[in-house]
Order: structure tokens, then C-alpha cells, then sequence
């Protein structure tokens, strides 16, 4: 009957899993549950627990770093706003707290500073920190 305990853990672990997007600690503990309840089917409960053990050692130490991997999108892929951040641009118009212009690649775009009381004077190569609306934060 303990197949069943561990069946009903690897269920609870794999829904608690669904629950909590972007950690992915859950789900291999879940799989080394559903490995745990076949180890009790097949062997016993001291079997289940030593499988259960080594599957989740395993399986955190190999997919959870695998999936983490794709959460985080490569610059590369991204688009929209979302791709001009920690891009160079060239300030056309002083830029200060209050407001400015910077060109990001062929687009001209208005801009603040991002720390404040930091001035760039026209002509410098700034980096691009974040985009809030149709204004690019910027800093040297």
C-alpha cells in the first residue's frame, strides 16, 4: 500500500509544481515520487525511500538547471521595448532627470536619466537601463 502514499505525494507534488511557475523545484521532486511509488510496488518501502532520494538528487541536479536555463530569454530573442534594454544609444539632446533625446539604433527616443541628479551632456555613448512607456532610461 505504500505505492499508493507515494503515488498521491508525486500527484500533490506535481500540482503544487503548476502553482508555483518559474521555480521548478516541485516537479522533479514530483518525478522522484513517481519513482519512489514504482520502487514500492516493486520492492518495498526502504527501496521506495532510497529512490526517492537518489531521483530527486539527480533530478534537481540535472533538469532543474535545464529548465531555469529557459526561462531567461537571450537577448537575442527578445522584442518589442524589451529588446533596446542594455543597448548602446547616443544622446542627441542633453539628458537629465526632466527629460531628454537619445538615438537607439535608427530611433530617435526621449530620455531620462536613470541615476538621479546625473546629467549626460550631448554626444555621449549611454546605456540603455530600461524602457517605461515611450521614454528610455539611461546611464553613462
Amino acid at each position: 500500500m505504500s505505492w499508493l502514499v507515494w503515488l498521491v505525494v508525486a500527484v500533490a507534488l506535481a500540482i503544487g509544481e503548476i502553482f508555483t511557475p518559474g521555480m521548478f523545484f516541485l516537479g522533479p521532486v514530483a518525478l522522484a515520487a513517481a519513482a519512489g511509488a514504482v520502487a514500492a510496488a516493486l520492492g518495498g518501502t526502504l527501496a521506495a525511500l532510497i529512490v526517492f532520494l537518489v531521483c530527486s538528487v539527480l533530478s534537481l541536479g540535472l533538469l532543474r538547471p535545464i529548465a531555469r536555463a529557459h526561462l531567461r530569454v537571450p537577448a537575442l530573442a527578445r522584442t518589442g521595448t524589451a529588446a533596446l534594454v542594455g543597448r548602446k544609444a547616443t544622446v542627441l539632446r542633453r539628458v537629465d532627470a526632466q527629460g531628454g533625446r537619445v538615438r537607439i539604433g535608427g530611433e530617435e527616443w526621449s530620455a531620462r536619466s536613470f541615476v538621479a541628479g546625473q546629467v549626460i551632456a550631448e554626444g555621449a555613448q549611454v546605456d540603455v537601463v530600461e524602457i517605461e512607456g515611450a521614454t528610455a532610461l539611461v546611464m553613462e
